[in-house]
Order: C-alpha cells, then structure tokens, then sequence
C-alpha cells in the first residue's frame, strides 16, 4: 500500500493537472464561441451564392465556363485537400479526419484515379510524411483564425489547374460543425462546381438563357463573376467549420479530463485517509502496549 507522503504527493500533482485543463476547457470554450459565429456568417452567403448559380445554371452555360464543366467519365487526376488542426489534445478529432482523408483517397485510387494530397494543419501533415505519403502542398500557417485570404491562397491555384485540365476534380476533408458535441469529418467536392438542383433545370430556361436570348449575356456575366466566389466560399467554409468543430471537439475533451482528474482526486484521498488512519491505528496501539509493557 502507498505511504500517506507519497499519496500527498499524488494528489498534488492531479490537482494541478485538473487545473491545467479546466483552464483549457474555458479557452476552447471561449474560442469555440468565435468560430461559431463565423460559421453561421459563412453559411447564409454560401447558400446565396449557390441559389443564384442554381437558379442561371444551364447546359451551355456549363460549356463556357471550365468551372462547371463536368468532366466525361471518371476523372483521371484529383486533388484531395485534408485539414486538421495544429494541435493535439482534441480526442479523436485529427484521427477521424485523417481516417477519412484515407479512406477518400483510397477509394478514388480505386477507380483509376491519380491523387494529389494537399495538406492543411500540422497533426494531418505529420502523419502522412510518418507514412511516406507524398504531399503536393502543405500549409501550417493559417491557425484558428483563418480568412478570406486564406482560402483564396488554396484555392486558387487548384482553381487555375483546373481550368487548364491539369486537374478534373478537387475535394476537400474536413470536419462539418453540427454542434459542439458532435463534428463528424465528411468530403466535399468544390470542383467542378456542381450547382444545387442543377439536374432539374439541365433542360434549358424558358426564357432563352445562354441560347442566345436578351438574358443570355448578363446571366454570363454573373456566373462568370459568382463562380471563383463560390470555390472561394466552400474552401473558406471548410477551414472555419474545422476551427470550430476542433475547439468544440477540446472543450468536451478537457472536460472530460478536467472531470477524470477530479473523480481521481476523490479516489486518492479517500485511500489518503484509509492509510492514515490504519497508520494512526499502530502508533495508538503500539502506544498502549508499550504501557502495558511498562507496567509488567
């Protein structure tokens, strides 16, 4: 059984490891608070701009602009960019996206599929240059505060090579911001763009669209303008959704930390005081016997 010092000693360092914690805990919890309302900014003007490419998207418009061009068959090249975070202490919040990031690959190599492997974040990088993955691209820069800029930066490279038919898809891994509880990784495909309930209106406008009607040329002109906005969007989407869903994912596992140093705490000194009182017990009865002692 451990002596009371070493118990004491025990104690101490978990109280200070629980305080650690809980001081990050409130952190993420203060961060995750800032990258939600980034998040929920973010959403309303990718929809906008999704509604409005849906709304003016047609077969020839779709021939003019590389953008939406979809490719014929299975593409032959595609870039898969992953984000994780730069730091640990999240649970499994970079393995589930590194998981996911394999399993994307994997299953894009099985179709014939050459990919390239752009990496953002230190935890993701880390692992596939473990493994011998070769990466295309890799940014450790962005942090928690990513920005317009930022996305612009990735994105539009990708954007240029897609156009010059050096790529026929590019995806993105990420961790989609359901709650702080729950940041499940998924795929997305930016390009091509892939307008929604582009399918439905695929039979042409009625009022002539890109055919050659009055309408034609403006509707051009702005899906021209929106389309580069809406890959800037969704590669901003994805970066502000992961730096949410890590600090949701921190917070719950430095609470759940902070809650397992405590239980561990109640455990020590409850064992702190079994030893000492069993300890106080044999001083007392060694006291006594040696007055009995005394006394024969």
């Amino acid at each position: 059984m451990a002596r009371p010092r070493e118990l004491r000693r025990r104690i101490k360092s978990v109280e200070s490891t629980r305080k650690i914690t809980k001081t990050m805990e409130m952190v993420a919890t203060s961060k995750l608070k800032r990258a939600q309302d980034r998040v929920v900014a973010a959403r309303p003007y990718a929809q906008a701009l999704a509604d409005v490419i849906a709304d003016l998207y047609t077969p020839e418009l779709a021939e003019r602009f590389p953008l939406l061009r979809q490719p014929k068959g299975e593409g032959k090249r595609a870039a898969v960019v992953f984000i994780t975070s730069n730091r640990g202490l999240c649970g499994a919040f970079n393995s589930n996206l590194i998981r996911e990031t394999r399993r994307t690959v994997k299953e894009l190599e099985g179709r014939g599929t050459q990919v390239d492997l752009y990496g953002i974040g230190r935890k993701g990088i880390g692992f596939f240059k473990y493994t011998g993955r070769a990466l295309a691209g890799a940014r450790q820069d962005i942090g928690d505060r990513p920005t317009v800029a930022h996305a612009q930066e990735i994105a539009q490279p990708l954007m240029d090579q897609f156009e010059a038919g050096r790529l026929d898809a590019v995806h993105v891994v990420f961790a989609r911001f359901v709650s702080a509880v729950s940041t499940p990784p998924q795929t997305m495909q930016i390009l091509p763009v892939t307008p929604p309930g582009a399918d439905r209106r695929s039979g042409g406008r009625a009022d002539g669209g890109a055919t050659g009607g009055p309408s034609a040329h403006p509707a051009e002109e702005i899906v021209g303008a929106i389309l580069p906005l809406y890959v800037r969007n969704a590669m901003y989407r994805a970066l502000v959704e992961t730096v949410a869903s890590e600090q949701g994912a921190r917070r719950t596992a430095m609470k759940n930390a902070t809650d397992s140093a405590g239980d561990m705490i109640d455990t020590l000194r409850r064992t702190y005081n079994r030893v000492r009182q069993a300890q106080i017990t044999q001083e007392l009865a060694e006291i006594v016997g040696g007055a009995e002692a005394l006394k024969g």
